[in-house]
C-alpha cells in the first residue's frame, strides 16, 4: 500500500472504535468538543512536558479521534487523557516490548487504522523508541504526520541565555566517567550550544566532567521545566560543578546547556603539561580516548596529542618489559 493509497482511505480512521461504540471527543476549558475525523496513518503527537495546559487543540482532537494511542508509559499518558476526557484505548510501546509490539502496530497501519504516537512527555522520537516505528511505517507506505508541540530541548534553549543560532542535541552522555569524558572531548569543538539530558543522581559528576573537558564556558541547568518548581541556574561550568557537588541531588528532569567554544581560542598548555595530562589519562583510558580528552582540555590539535600519547604509551610498555 502506497502513501497515496493510504490518503484515499481518509474517513475510515476511527472505524474500529465506532464499531465498538467508542466516543471520539475531549473536554477543554469545561466544554465538550467532538473530535473531527483524522486520516489513517501514524500521527506523531507532542504532549506537555509538565504543565498539562501546554497541549494544542489539534493534539487533543488527534488523540481523541485515533483508533489507539501508542504510549511509552501508559500510566503517564492515562493521566493526560483522563484530564481531557479522552477515552481512546492505550497501547504500551517501549524499549522492552518494541520488537514484539511493532509488527502488530504496522499491521494495523496497513489495514487503515489511525494511530497516535506519544512519548512520556514532549515530542516523540527524542530519547524514546519511536524512531524504528516511524521508519518502518514509512517503508511500508503508511502516512506519517507530525502534530507539533512542547519540547524540553527548545524550552530550555530559549530561556538559557546562550546562543540559539546553532545548537547540538546530544541527549544522555555515557554513564561511566571514562566514556563520558571521551565523548565530551569529541563534542568540544562543535561551534554551537550543546544540549544534554541528565538524571538528578548523576548531575554533579557530569558537571565536573564538563568543567574538566570544556573549561570555563557559560552554562545553564534547567530543571522541572513548565512545572511549579521550575528553576534555571546559570554560571560557568566550574561554578555550577562546585555548587552541585556541595548540594543534595536535585529532583526532577534536567536539561543541561553549554555555550559554544570561544572563537580563536589559543592553546595554553605546554608540552610538559600535556605529557602530564596524558600520563594521567592513560592510566584509565585507551590511547585514542586519552588523546581525545587531553586535546579537548588543552586546546591542542588532536593529531599532535595522539602522536604524543602513542609515544608515551610505547615508552611505558618498553619500560615495563625491561
Amino acid at each position: 500500500m502506497t502513501r497515496g493509497d493510504t490518503k484515499t482511505r481518509a474517513g475510515t480512521a476511527g472505524a474500529e472504535r465506532q464499531r465498538q461504540g467508542g466516543a471520539s471527543g475531549f473536554v477543554a476549558l469545561g466544554l465538550k468538543a467532538e473530535a473531527e475525523p483524522i486520516e489513517p496513518g501514524l500521527h506523531v503527537v507532542a504532549t506537555p512536558i509538565g504543565n498539562l495546559r501546554d497541549i494544542s487543540l489539534r493534539a487533543l482532537g488527534t488523540l481523541a479521534a485515533a483508533d489507539a494511542v501508542i504510549a511509552e508509559d501508559t500510566r503517564v499518558t492515562k493521566v493526560l487523557l483522563a484530564h481531557y476526557g479522552i477515552s481512546t484505548p492505550l497501547v504500551a510501546y517501549h524499549e522492552h516490548n518494541a520488537a514484539v509490539v511493532r509488527p502488530h502496530l504496522l499491521a494495523r497501519l496497513a489495514s487503515g487504522s489511525a494511530l497516535a504516537l506519544v512519548s512520556d512527555a514532549g515530542t516523540p522520537l527524542v530519547s524514546d523508541p519511536g524512531f524504528k516505528l516511524v521508519s518502518e511505517a514509512l517503508a511500508q507506505g503508511a502516512s506519517v504526520t507530525a502534530v507539533p508541540g512542547a519540547s524540553a530541548v527548545l524550552a530550555a534553549l530559549v530561556i538559557a541565555g546562550l546562543p540559539t543560532d546553532r545548537f547540538f542535541f546530544e541527549g544522555f552522555l555515557p554513564q561511566k566517567q571514562g566514556a563520558r569524558r571521551a565523548r565530551l572531548a569529541e563534542l568540544a569543538a562543535i561551534p554551537g550550544t550543546l544540549v544534554f539530558f541528565e538524571s538528578p543522581r548523576r548531575i554533579a559528576e557530569m558537571l565536573g566532567d564538563l568543567a574538566a573537558i570544556l573549561g570555563e564556558r557559560q552554562a545553564a541547568i534547567a530543571r522541572e521545566l513548565t512545572k511549579h518548581f521550575e528553576t534555571v541556574r546559570r554560571g560557568s561550568l566550574t561554578e555550577l560543578a562546585a555548587a552541585f557537588a556541595s548540594e543534595e541531588p536535585p529532583k526532577g528532569e534536567i536539561v543541561v546547556l553549554v555555550a559554544p567554544p570561544a572563537e580563536n581560542q589559543e592553546p595554553q598548555a605546554s608540552d610538559a603539561a600535556i605529557d602530564a595530562k596524558l600520563q594521567d589519562a592513560l592510566r584509565t583510558l585507551s590511547v585514542k580516548d586519552a588523546a581525545s580528552v587531553v586535546a579537548a582540555e588543552s586546546g591542542q590539535k588532536r593529531r599532535k596529542v595522539y602522536a604524543r600519547a602513542v609515544a608515551l604509551a610505547g615508552a611505558e610498555k618498553a619500560k615495563a618489559g625491561e
